[in-house]
């Protein structure tokens, strides 16, 4: 009894705790002060600097660390998730530290490459909170937002948890990020560049790549991939500028092994240039920790460490009986085109071993500044039987993990978003402007097209996957799930979809929406 008893107590704290957190994406004297630092960056980590004091921190203590600080547009999570399984190989124990979430918050933070536990989570959260909370009224009030404060509790975990490395990906940008308050990494790197957050952090790769080139310090070694021409002139200029040592990575076909080519857990070409950048990494820090070598041929434990590597969500595919599902993330034009490569090749070699005829289905949902017109034309040529557009809301009743709540957005807004997507579509296939929108589901808003086969719109991630899978996957069968009521003419669309022997899906847009597909796909990740 006593068991159950600190079970519920332990839920509740959890829960509690969750809800305190999300409180840190609307908190009003919060957003004014973002707001007030977007036109002087300079702010921001002095702003960052003032709070880790008050969490009890000093960037005294983050020097020791043993810090891989890595940026980028496109890859640095992948390169993290290979940095970090390597180095985990080698017996090290390991912090990593990324964003955005899939399921659960606690994610962000890892030991060992598995999130912390909820009570880990918990203890530490209302350590960091009590105090920030405890000192706000001096400070006029004042509370980090949600991702600077998780940066702070992240740093105070790997702190407290004695981990040898931290792998810390940076949020967005490089030199006013929160994550660059690090003053001595023991070694950089920048992945893949391309034109994202522009609002944020400018509209042409040298703007961006400028402010990449910000997480540099002096004699701190770094690494770069292969980067258009321009963005590497802004990268050595900001290297020999911060007096910062940087190299080039090499193609992985250039790395010498015993055992032949190297084999990627992560799947896509694109995942080559963040596994030489990650082998690079990997490499300076162990050298610096340990090997005092000159030459580089990748290790039998890096070789393996490699090939392990696993990162939900990218390039990511789960078969369940008759329905594959194939995850990416992709939200930027790089990424969406490396995802479409990806999934045409990928879903190619699943339909040759299919036993019949198989049905191609998008679900896509994009967030933020996204241009979501311009990547749903990429998508176009991977000849979809049916565009489904959702938001990134998991299920339209109540019980909504707290993890997956965004108080920025209102619910409208995300629904006139999937409609705007949802008329791209029709206008990228030549089917025109869809006008007059009909009832998908009964008793709701308009929200989406009957005039249209190929199209629909869902105001959830639940009743989207149903609608799609017709009951063939028994994982969304579960009686606990409320299923929503839809209209017989909607239903009676489906019909390609129950002849099928196979069901494609492809999702991707946003890396909240695959997080949220995952949450049903895999009950056990949300406990």
């Amino acid at each position: 009894m006593s068991e159950l008893r600190s079970s519920v107590l332990c839920r509740l704290w959890w829960l509690d705790a969750i809800c305190t957190l999300n409180t840190l994406q609307t908190n009003a004297s919060c957003l004014e002060e973002v707001r007030r630092e977007r036109s002087n960056p300079q702010l921001q980590l002095q702003a960052m600097r003032g709070f880790l004091e008050r969490a009890g921190l000093t960037v005294e203590e983050l020097d020791h660390l043993n810090i891989i600080h890595v940026t980028g547009t496109k890859g640095k999570g992948s390169t993290c998730a290979f940095t970090e399984h390597i180095l985990r190989r080698y017996g090290f124990r390991t912090g990593f530290y990324s964003s955005p979430h899939l399921v659960q918050v606690r994610e962000r933070i890892r030991i060992n490459g598995q999130p912390i536990g909820k009570e880990l989570f918990t203890k530490y959260f209302w350590q960091v909170y009590g105090r920030l909370d405890e000192t706000k009224d001096a400070h006029g009030g004042t509370m980090p937002a949600y991702f600077r404060f998780l940066t702070i509790l992240a740093f105070h975990v790997f702190l407290q948890e004695k981990v040898d490395l931290a792998v810390i990906e940076v949020g967005i940008g490089g030199a006013y990020d929160c994550t660059n308050i690090i003053r001595r990494p023991w070694v950089c790197g920048i992945s893949s560049l391309g034109i994202d957050h522009t609002q944020i952090l400018g509209d042409t790769i040298e703007k961006i790549a400028w402010q990449k080139g910000g997480i540099f310090k002096p004699g701190v070694p770094a690494f770069t991939v292969k980067q258009p021409e321009d963005a590497m002139v802004m990268l050595r200029n900001r290297a020999k500028e911060i007096r910062c040592p940087l190299w080039v990575c090499p193609d992985l076909e250039d790395y010498q092994t015993d055992c032949g080519p190297l084999r990627l857990g992560l799947a896509g070409q694109h995942q080559r240039s963040n596994a030489t950048l990650a082998l690079q990494l990997s490499h300076t820090w162990l050298q610096k920790r340990c090997l005092p070598v000159t030459t580089f041929k990748p290790s039998p434990i890096m070789v393996k460490g490699l090939a392990d590597t696993e990162w939900p969500g990218r390039n990511q595919t789960l078969k369940h009986g008759a329905v594959t599902y194939f995850l990416d993330g992709a939200h930027t034009m790089r990424s969406m085109q490396a995802c479409v490569d990806w999934f045409r090749e990928t879903a190619a070699q699943h339909e040759s071993n299919a036993s019949g005829p198989v049905a191609r289905v998008l679900l896509f949902n994009a967030t933020g500044e996204r241009d979501s017109a311009a990547m749903i034309k990429l998508l176009v040529p991977c000849h979809f039987d049916f565009a489904v557009f959702c938001p990134n809301i998991s299920e339209a009743i109540a019980s909504c993990n707290a993890d997956q709540q965004n108080f920025n957005v209102s619910v409208e807004n995300m629904l006139t978003r999937c409609l705007d997507n949802e008329r791209s579509w029709h206008l990228h296939n030549s089917l025109g402007d869809n006008q007059g929108t009909q009832l998908l589901i009964e008793d709701s808003l308009p929200l989406g097209s009957e005039k249209k086969a190929d199209s629909l719109v869902f105001p959830c991630i639940l009743s989207a996957l149903q609608w799609i899978t017709q009951g063939r996957d028994s994982v969304l069968e579960d009686p606990a799930k409320r299923v929503l009521k839809v209209k017989p003419s909607v239903m009676a669309k489906a019909i390609p979809l129950h002849d099928a022997a196979e069901i494609h899906i492809l999702i991707t847009g946003s890396l909240h929406l695959v997080g949220g597909v995952l949450k049903h796909l895999d009950p056990a990740s949300s406990k």
